[in-house]
């Protein structure tokens, strides 16, 4: 991945063949503390207005208009819409043509790009949606051959209960360390198992990293969120 910066806005970007993924900071937005400056999620305390300015100048950012950047409410699971679609609600997109970029809204959880001959896909990947299976959905949906993984919450800082530990127990070493999880591992070896090939992580945490990232855990709830955006290149 390479670090790209348009306008004040800063993201880093992953090839993936035909397609590219892009995973937003927290920088070049007009939103006030604790929101600064590029959340671009509504479902939080943040000024409507300011939100969607956010979301205008990341778009711009990267070469699109604000209507071909496609989303949904999210729900921790393990839904994909594939676009154009009227659904609401799904924690995965999938797009089969070049036009439109789907975007996951993310402030710890992983924002995984796949892929493949059938297209791109982007999902929002948690605990819940790494142990019910959405990137082997994902992987599915698109034939998927390669994969991005943007910043997340890093093992350093995702101390868990015995539910999460649990629902990893399958992977074994080195997903889990004493209480700890590590996502990005977790999602490289589910990954493997659904076929693709090639993987490329971001390597950095969203806990740890203040000054480029929000983090949910981090800021106790109150905090924005970065995306995840992938396309198919024409």
């Amino acid at each position: 991945m390479e670090w790209r910066e348009r306008d004040g806005v800063r993201w880093l970007e992953a090839d993936l063949g035909t397609a590219r993924a892009a995973f937003s900071t927290r920088l070049g937005g007009v939103s006030m503390a604790p929101f600064d400056s590029l959340d671009v999620a509504l479902p939080t305390e943040d000024d409507a207005a300011a939100v969607e300015e956010n979301r205008r100048r990341l778009a711009a950012a990267l070469g699109f208009e604000p209507d071909q950047v496609v989303f949904a409410r999210q729900v921790h699971g393990t839904d994909l819409i594939e676009h154009p679609s009227d659904r609401r609600e799904a924690d995965g997109h999938v797009v089969r043509s070049p036009g439109l970029a789907p975007l996951v809204f993310v402030a710890d959880c992983l924002p995984v790009a796949l892929s493949g001959p059938r297209g791109v896909a982007m999902v929002h990947a948690g605990w819940r949606g790494l142990a019910g299976g959405i990137l082997a959905a994902g992987a599915e949906a698109v034939e998927a051959t390669s994969a991005a993984i943007g910043p997340g919450i890093g093992p350093c800082c995702f101390e868990v209960g015995d539910e999460v530990l649990g629902a990893f127990s399958d992977l074994g070493d080195p997903v889990a360390a004493g209480r700890r999880i590590d996502l990005p591992e977790a999602a490289r070896q589910l990954l493997a198992q659904a076929g693709v090939e090639e993987v490329e992580s971001a390597g950095l945490c969203t806990s740890c990293e203040e000054e480029l990232f929000f983090s949910y855990r981090r800021d106790h709830g109150r905090t924005g969120r970065q995306a995840g955006i992938a396309w198919i290149e024409g």
